[in-house]
């Protein structure tokens, strides 16, 4: 069951740190024109000239790319840092960049410098890429079973909350204008202040304590907290199964990441599924739903409403997923998610090209926008980062999620550095792209990804033993032994999850 201890750190790490990467994502969509105005004069003031408009055009693509390569940066950060400090410790950890850049953007404009808007935006990335990783595998690995897709959706959720609120913020009838854009964008360091006053109260995730600190007391007292109830002997036997497995192996670096044949499917399938989140083009979605509304006939002046009401949507959708992860499942959600942005970027594609002659086709161009937009929040962007938590054991899930979300803000950085050309190029027919790796994604994880819902860490790595056809030897009567035979246990645990 859900206990309050889990909710509400649940609720404090995701609104401390995903909430974050979500605002960061959009905060500087609606004041671009001020900030560009800012730019310019800073340059003007410094200079006595104005600014050459590539030059300016220039400095806002770095302003808007710094953030997914700072999330880069900080993915490659995850491992070192959560094994080292531990999955709270991490997080708490990373507030202080959070903090720095929310004061270094908030007092820019006074300071006459926008080169530190520039610097903030990789500080600020490399907080995003600590708390996109650290957060879903600190509360995978502090869910019970039954909920750990239902909680791992939560940062996901927050992420789309952060971006809506960024979007509400930034109308220009409230911070989206040209007095209200440093405080718009330094109020980001406020979550973190909570959490950094919140979250220390709250206990370390108990896998994390057992098995890399070996303070089974610890990681005891943790998961009676956490479940609300004094007998965790079960949790606490799989974990020591999940050790004893992983004795032989200890850390798995990234580099060996890539060679243990026992883990190459999981690897393949993360790769695949954060590729296919990134480069299905949510990010062009966004960026031309406010074309698709203009050409729909709605109102220049209203067009930022609509587009908080597709951040809305996304809210919606998403939190969706979280109540129904549990009975449907991650691979249906993957599925039908993938389906869906498949389907309406087809569609898209042809409604854009047709909506010059046929006027009803615009509002075709919308339905195709909202039906992307709730593909994409109930499937397509939470379930990888649960995927990654359950497919990996204790040892192989640092590296695995360095992995990931290096490949998650790679492509993140690239969509944003390669589709103004290739909207320039190919117009509406960018859809067709999208299109075609959306399919190209939901083949893969028909034939190769199973379902996780409701099953182990140790009973998922034995399906996946299976496909990468190595032995994975820890069978439940062996196991059963072990209980039963204390004393044979040293000769019983010789169990490696790949049996190299």
């Amino acid at each position: 069951k859900m206990t309050l201890l889990l909710a509400m750190v649940t609720l404090i790490s995701a609104f401390g740190s995903s909430f974050q990467y979500g605002y960061n994502v959009s905060v500087i969509n609606s004041p671009a024109p001020y900030m560009q105005v800012f730019y310019n004069l800073t340059y003007l003031e410094r200079n006595k000239k104005p600014m050459d408009s590539n030059l300016q055009t220039l400095l806002w693509s770095v302003t808007v790319s710094m953030f997914p390569l700072g999330g880069f940066f900080g993915s490659l950060m995850v491992g070192p840092l959560v094994n080292k400090c531990g999955r709270k410790g991490t997080l708490l950890i990373n507030n202080a960049f959070s903090i720095i850049a929310a004061i270094l953007m908030g007092t820019s404009e006074v300071a006459k410098t926008f080169e530190v808007i520039i610097l903030s935006r990789i500080i600020m990335g490399i907080y995003a890429g600590l708390a996109s990783n650290v957060v879903p595998m600190f509360l995978g690995e502090m869910s019970p079973r039954n909920l750990r897709g239902a909680v791992g959706i939560v940062p996901q959720l927050f992420i789309t909350i952060g971006i809506l609120i960024a979007q509400v913020l930034g109308l220009n009838s409230l911070l989206g204008n040209a007095k209200g854009w440093p405080v718009l964008l330094g109020l980001t360091g406020i979550p973190s202040l909570i959490q950094l006053l919140i979250l220390p109260f709250f206990p370390e995730s108990p896998r994390y304590l057992l098995i890399q600190k070996g303070d089974e007391e610890q990681a005891r007292q943790a998961l009676q907290k956490l479940r609300g109830w004094d007998d965790v002997d079960d949790e606490i036997e799989e974990m020591r199964q999940e050790d004893r497995s992983e004795k032989e192996e200890g850390h798995i670096s990234v580099l060996s990441l890539f060679t243990v044949r026992g883990l190459r499917w999981q690897l393949i399938s993360i790769i695949v599924m954060m590729m296919g989140q990134q480069l299905s083009g949510i990010n062009a979605v966004f960026y031309y739903a406010d074309r698709i509304f203009l050409s729909a006939g709605v109102d220049k002046n209203s067009v930022q409403y609509v587009t908080v009401s597709i951040g809305a949507i996304n809210v919606v959708m998403t939190l969706l997923a979280v109540f129904i992860v549990e009975s449907l499942g991650r691979r249906i959600l993957l599925l039908a998610g993938f389906g869906m942005c498949c389907v309406s970027c087809a569609v898209l594609t042809l409604a854009l090209n047709l909506q010059t002659s046929l006027s009803w086709m615009s509002y075709i161009s919308i339905a195709c926008v909202i039906i992307y937009i709730t593909g994409h929040a109930t499937g397509a962007s939470p379930i990888p980062f649960v995927m990654i938590t359950e497919m990996f054991l204790q040892s192989s899930r640092p590296a695995a999620f360095m992995v990931g979300g290096s490949v998650h803000w790679l492509c993140n950085f690239t969509v944003g550095l390669v589709f103004l050309y290739m909207e320039a190029g190919l117009g509406a027919y960018s859809f067709l792209i999208f299109c075609a790796i959306c399919l190209a994604t939901i083949v893969y994880i028909f034939i190769i990804v199973p379902e996780t819902k409701n099953k182990t860490f140790m009973e998922i790595n034995r399906i996946m033993a299976k496909r990468n056809k190595v032995e994975f030897q820890a069978e439940k009567e062996e196991l059963k032994d072990i209980k039963t035979v204390p004393g044979e246990q040293a000769g019983k645990s010789e169990v490696s999850q790949s049996q190299l």
